[in-house]
Protein backbone atom coordinates (compact mmCIF):
# COMPACT_ATOMS: atom_id res chain seq x y z
CA UNK A 1 0.00 0.00 0.00
CA UNK A 2 1.29 3.50 -0.72
CA UNK A 3 1.79 6.48 1.70
CA UNK A 4 4.32 8.22 3.25
CA UNK A 5 4.47 8.74 6.93
CA UNK A 6 6.51 11.02 9.31
CA UNK A 7 7.46 11.52 12.80
CA UNK A 8 4.94 14.23 14.82
CA UNK A 9 6.95 15.27 18.12
CA UNK A 10 4.44 18.48 20.14
CA UNK A 11 7.77 19.29 21.67
CA UNK A 12 9.25 20.20 18.52
CA UNK A 13 6.58 21.74 15.91
CA UNK A 14 7.02 23.24 12.82
CA UNK A 15 6.96 26.55 12.73
CA UNK A 16 4.80 28.87 10.31
CA UNK A 17 7.34 31.28 9.58
CA UNK A 18 11.51 31.24 9.43
CA UNK A 19 11.65 33.38 12.58
CA UNK A 20 11.75 32.96 16.01
CA UNK A 21 7.93 35.30 16.87
CA UNK A 22 4.72 35.14 18.90
CA UNK A 23 2.73 37.77 16.34
CA UNK A 24 2.19 37.72 12.52
CA UNK A 25 1.29 39.97 9.72
CA UNK A 26 0.26 39.82 6.31
CA UNK A 27 3.68 38.41 4.84
CA UNK A 28 3.34 35.23 5.81
CA UNK A 29 0.84 34.37 3.65
CA UNK A 30 3.39 34.62 0.54
CA UNK A 31 6.40 33.21 3.24
CA UNK A 32 8.81 31.42 1.68
CA UNK A 33 8.51 27.57 2.53
CA UNK A 34 11.94 26.18 1.99
CA UNK A 35 12.80 25.77 5.80
CA UNK A 36 10.27 23.44 6.31
CA UNK A 37 10.64 21.28 3.24
CA UNK A 38 14.21 19.94 4.91
CA UNK A 39 12.63 19.22 7.67
CA UNK A 40 11.70 15.40 8.31
CA UNK A 41 8.12 16.13 10.01
CA UNK A 42 6.88 17.58 6.94
CA UNK A 43 6.03 15.70 3.64
CA UNK A 44 6.80 17.52 0.12
CA UNK A 45 5.62 16.69 -3.21
CA UNK A 46 6.56 18.58 -6.29
CA UNK A 47 4.89 18.59 -9.91
CA UNK A 48 7.00 18.50 -13.16
CA UNK A 49 8.21 21.89 -14.37
CA UNK A 50 5.84 23.74 -16.11
CA UNK A 51 6.06 23.72 -19.39
CA UNK A 52 3.02 26.74 -20.12
CA UNK A 53 1.39 29.05 -17.35
CA UNK A 54 -1.42 27.37 -15.21
CA UNK A 55 -3.88 29.35 -13.56
CA UNK A 56 -6.29 28.30 -11.17
CA UNK A 57 -9.27 29.97 -9.73
CA UNK A 58 -11.85 29.41 -7.08
CA UNK A 59 -12.24 26.90 -4.20
CA UNK A 60 -9.27 24.63 -3.41
CA UNK A 61 -9.48 21.65 -1.44
CA UNK A 62 -7.82 18.74 0.05
CA UNK A 63 -8.70 15.53 0.27
CA UNK A 64 -6.81 13.53 2.37
CA UNK A 65 -6.71 9.36 3.19
CA UNK A 66 -4.89 9.44 6.48
CA UNK A 67 -3.65 7.65 9.76
CA UNK A 68 -2.01 8.59 12.76
CA UNK A 69 -0.83 6.39 15.70
CA UNK A 70 -2.61 8.78 18.17
CA UNK A 71 -6.12 9.45 18.81
CA UNK A 72 -5.84 12.63 17.08
CA UNK A 73 -4.08 14.80 15.03
CA UNK A 74 -3.72 18.02 13.25
CA UNK A 75 -3.05 17.92 9.60
CA UNK A 76 -1.73 21.23 7.47
CA UNK A 77 -1.70 20.97 3.96
CA UNK A 78 0.00 24.19 1.91
CA UNK A 79 -0.06 24.89 -1.60
CA UNK A 80 3.19 26.05 -2.94
CA UNK A 81 4.59 28.10 -6.15
CA UNK A 82 7.84 27.61 -6.45
CA UNK A 83 10.22 29.58 -8.42
CA UNK A 84 12.72 28.50 -10.66
CA UNK A 85 17.10 28.27 -9.51
CA UNK A 86 17.47 31.06 -11.92
CA UNK A 87 14.54 33.47 -10.96
CA UNK A 88 16.47 37.05 -10.50
CA UNK A 89 16.33 38.74 -7.27
CA UNK A 90 14.29 41.56 -6.55
CA UNK A 91 15.29 45.14 -6.93
CA UNK A 92 15.56 47.01 -4.74
CA UNK A 93 16.33 43.70 -2.25
CA UNK A 94 16.42 45.12 1.20
CA UNK A 95 15.19 41.63 2.64
CA UNK A 96 18.42 39.88 0.90
CA UNK A 97 15.56 38.17 -0.19
CA UNK A 98 17.15 35.34 -2.88
CA UNK A 99 13.98 33.98 -5.31
CA UNK A 100 15.69 31.51 -6.80
CA UNK A 101 13.77 28.46 -5.76
CA UNK A 102 11.58 30.43 -3.54
CA UNK A 103 8.64 28.46 -2.34
CA UNK A 104 6.18 31.14 -2.45
CA UNK A 105 3.26 30.03 -0.01
CA UNK A 106 -0.21 30.53 -1.90
CA UNK A 107 -2.66 28.55 0.30
CA UNK A 108 -2.66 26.73 3.46
CA UNK A 109 -4.73 25.14 6.09
CA UNK A 110 -5.06 23.01 8.89
CA UNK A 111 -7.78 20.66 10.25
CA UNK A 112 -8.48 18.83 13.73
CA UNK A 113 -8.93 15.55 12.98
CA UNK A 114 -11.20 14.98 15.90
CA UNK A 115 -13.42 17.86 14.30
CA UNK A 116 -13.36 16.53 10.94
CA UNK A 117 -17.34 15.79 11.09
CA UNK A 118 -18.04 19.53 12.74
CA UNK A 119 -17.04 21.72 15.60
CA UNK A 120 -19.99 20.27 17.34
CA UNK A 121 -19.06 16.18 17.07
CA UNK A 122 -15.61 15.51 17.95
CA UNK A 123 -14.38 12.17 17.54
CA UNK A 124 -11.01 10.18 18.44
CA UNK A 125 -9.22 8.76 15.41
CA UNK A 126 -9.01 4.93 15.78
CA UNK A 127 -5.04 4.36 15.68
CA UNK A 128 -3.55 3.28 12.82
CA UNK A 129 -7.04 3.33 10.57
CA UNK A 130 -7.24 5.10 7.22
CA UNK A 131 -9.50 8.17 7.63
CA UNK A 132 -10.55 10.28 4.77
CA UNK A 133 -10.41 14.25 5.45
CA UNK A 134 -12.01 16.66 3.79
CA UNK A 135 -9.97 20.20 3.92
CA UNK A 136 -10.62 22.96 2.00
CA UNK A 137 -8.66 25.92 1.71
CA UNK A 138 -9.40 29.58 0.63
CA UNK A 139 -10.36 30.34 -2.34
CA UNK A 140 -7.68 31.50 -4.92
CA UNK A 141 -7.04 33.02 -8.52
CA UNK A 142 -3.32 32.51 -9.35
CA UNK A 143 -1.39 31.95 -11.75
CA UNK A 144 1.67 29.52 -11.90
CA UNK A 145 4.31 31.09 -14.65
CA UNK A 146 5.94 28.85 -17.55
CA UNK A 147 9.05 26.97 -15.27
CA UNK A 148 7.66 26.85 -11.84
CA UNK A 149 6.59 24.02 -9.97
CA UNK A 150 3.48 23.30 -8.03
CA UNK A 151 4.54 22.40 -4.62
CA UNK A 152 2.58 20.36 -1.80
CA UNK A 153 3.72 20.41 2.08
CA UNK A 154 2.14 18.29 4.47
CA UNK A 155 2.33 18.57 8.01
CA UNK A 156 0.88 18.05 11.41
CA UNK A 157 1.68 21.51 13.31
CA UNK A 158 1.73 24.75 12.47
CA UNK A 159 3.32 26.83 15.27
CA UNK A 160 2.34 29.37 17.28
CA UNK A 161 0.10 30.09 14.25
CA UNK A 162 -2.33 26.97 15.67
CA UNK A 163 -1.70 25.66 19.33
CA UNK A 164 -0.05 22.22 19.35
CA UNK A 165 -2.14 19.21 19.52
CA UNK A 166 -1.25 16.44 22.13
CA UNK A 167 -2.01 13.93 19.29
CA UNK A 168 -4.17 12.38 22.19
CA UNK A 169 -8.00 12.67 22.26
CA UNK A 170 -8.91 14.93 24.99
CA UNK A 171 -9.74 18.58 25.85
CA UNK A 172 -6.37 20.60 24.78
CA UNK A 173 -7.06 23.04 27.03
CA UNK A 174 -6.89 21.34 30.44
CA UNK A 175 -4.01 18.85 28.44
CA UNK A 176 -1.15 18.16 31.25
CA UNK A 177 2.32 17.99 29.91
CA UNK A 178 2.54 13.83 29.93
CA UNK A 179 -0.74 14.00 27.23
CA UNK A 180 1.48 15.72 24.59
CA UNK A 181 2.72 12.25 22.61
CA UNK A 182 4.51 11.78 19.41
CA UNK A 183 2.79 10.12 16.95
CA UNK A 184 3.37 8.83 13.41
CA UNK A 185 1.31 10.13 10.62
CA UNK A 186 0.56 8.57 7.47
CA UNK A 187 -0.35 9.95 3.81
CA UNK A 188 -2.10 7.67 1.60
CA UNK A 189 -2.19 7.49 -2.57
CA UNK A 190 -3.30 5.04 -4.53
CA UNK A 191 -6.22 3.48 -6.14
CA UNK A 192 -8.19 3.52 -3.17
CA UNK A 193 -6.96 6.09 -1.48
CA UNK A 194 -6.28 9.12 -3.83
CA UNK A 195 -5.07 11.98 -1.96
CA UNK A 196 -4.82 14.56 -3.87
CA UNK A 197 -5.52 18.41 -4.02
CA UNK A 198 -8.33 19.96 -6.21
CA UNK A 199 -8.66 23.31 -8.02
CA UNK A 200 -10.38 24.49 -10.82
CA UNK A 201 -8.82 25.96 -14.28
CA UNK A 202 -10.89 29.03 -15.37
CA UNK A 203 -12.43 28.69 -18.87
CA UNK A 204 -11.86 31.51 -21.16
Amino acid sequence: MAYREYLSDPAKPVPFINKITNIWDRTYMVADQRFAAGRPDALVFRSAVLKQPLTIAGPVTAALFVSSSGTDADFVVKLIDVYPDTAADNKPNPCNVRMGGYQRLVRGEIMRAKFRHGFSRPQPLRPNKITPLSIPLQDVFHTFKKGHRLMAQIQSSWFPLFDRNPQKFTDIYSAQPEDFQKAIQRIYFNVKYPSQIRFKTPTL
